[in-house]
């Protein structure tokens, strides 16, 4: 007997696991019952509540897509200013090679 061992994967989106989980805190009922009335399995219920709780605390989105955590306003500021530092030191670095002559600037021909 053989068995198919590519189960297709569920891909549920942000709104859908935002609305579970509301469903569980504002209807009180348990995670496995709100997943049983949705059609899923429980521990995705419980995984997403989880990770709801985890995320208020940290004070960032809820749900980003693809298991990535989005990152708090003061997160993505330091990683803009992170960013934008290191372009700077590159411009930094390119302008003191030139400074010095060890690179040379093309010319343009006229």
């Amino acid at each position: 007997m053989e068995t198919d061992m590519t189960a297709s994967k569920h891909v549920y989106t942000a709104e859908f696991k935002e609305e579970a989980v509301c469903l569980v805190i504002s209807s009180k009922k348990s995670c496995a019952e709100i997943a049983r009335n949705l059609g899923i399995q429980p521990y995705l219920v419980v995984r997403w509540k989880q990770h709801h709780e985890q995320q208020t605390a940290a004070g960032r989105f809820q749900f980003t897509g693809r298991g990535v955590a989005a990152l708090s306003e003061q997160e993505a500021r330091f990683k803009k200013l992170e960013r934008e530092l290191e372009m700077t030191r590159q411009e930094r670095d390119i302008l003191d090679k030139v400074s010095l002559g060890q690179c040379q600037l093309p010319t343009l021909a006229g």
